[in-house]
């Protein structure tokens, strides 16, 4: 088998033990982004159930696993975010397969364990992402769903670009901050699922696939437009010789910026 199809499709993959460890990763990502993020949702008291609560948790989750598995898998914890790796060939489609499919998996489960520990009488929703808003169409929640998977998308990116090792540490906070954003934004208009894998968890759990197939194809598809609009349009330049040399051995932004007027003063 050709080379170039191996590395497209990732099949050797199969055979080494990281892949094993990345799956675990996404599954036990999800599966804390899930419980966390719908027993907020859970509304057990008149005072529980805030908007800026649910959308703070969510966000706060997602920092949370962003950090912690990030050099395990990547930390997609999201379809919508792998559909973008796979549509840039930044992750093989064996390993893209296998990482929605560890996702809903964990969702699921995180969703199950919400159930476990909630009274029997708040069980009805558990955090069900619905069309809320009155009179919103389907196209119109899509459009939502869209836009949310695209600038989540778009961010993660942006963050991970490799030729910008200076977002790197930022990149938990900045992804999470954008998971908060939309939540706040856009919660009484679709739930704000801005994750297929968060909406399958609440939907298996509660049988209700009302308006399902949205929370799938918007976000994925806002995922894949947004990846593939900053590969190829906004990421960063490599850069010179001189400064790839130069950052690796850096140990602050103050040599970094000596380093640069030297070079700048050089006849």
């Amino acid at each position: 088998m050709p080379a170039n199809v191996n590395k497209v499709l990732g099949h050797k993959e199969l055979k080494q033990q990281n892949l094993y460890r990345a799956l675990a990763a996404e599954c036990l990502g999800t599966l804390l982004l899930n419980f966390f993020g719908v027993i907020s949702c859970v509304k057990t008291s008149p005072l529980k159930n805030d908007l800026v609560e649910v959308s703070l948790t969510f966000g706060l989750v997602v920092f949370a696993v962003v950090q912690v598995f990030g050099h395990v898998s990547g930390a997609h914890v999201n379809p919508a975010v792998t559909v973008g790796m796979l549509a840039t060939g930044k992750t093989p489609v064996i390993r893209g397969i296998l990482y929605i499919i560890a996702q809903s998996v964990g969702a699921i489960i995180g969703t199950g364990l919400v159930k476990a520990v909630t009274p029997e009488s708040f069980t009805e929703v558990l955090g069900n992402t619905k069309l809320t808003a009155k009179g919103i169409t389907t196209a119109q929640g899509f459009g939502v769903e869209f836009l949310l998977g695209f600038v989540l998308v778009l961010v993660v990116f942006a963050v991970c670009d490799p030729n910008r090792p200076e977002c790197k540490y930022a990149a938990p906070l900045a992804i999470g901050l954008t998971v908060a954003l939309g939540h706040l934004a856009t919660i009484d208009y679709t739930g704000s699922s801005m994750n297929p894998a968060r909406s399958l968890g609440s939907a298996v759990l509660t049988s209700d696939f009302e308006h399902h197939w949205v929370y799938w194809l918007g976000p994925c598809a806002g995922g894949m437009a947004a990846g593939l609009l900053y590969t190829f349009v906004f990421a960063a330049p490599v850069p010179t010789q001189s400064q790839t040399t130069y950052t690796v051995v850096s140990t602050s932004d103050k040599e970094v910026k000596l380093h640069m007027k030297r070079l700048d003063d050089e006849p």
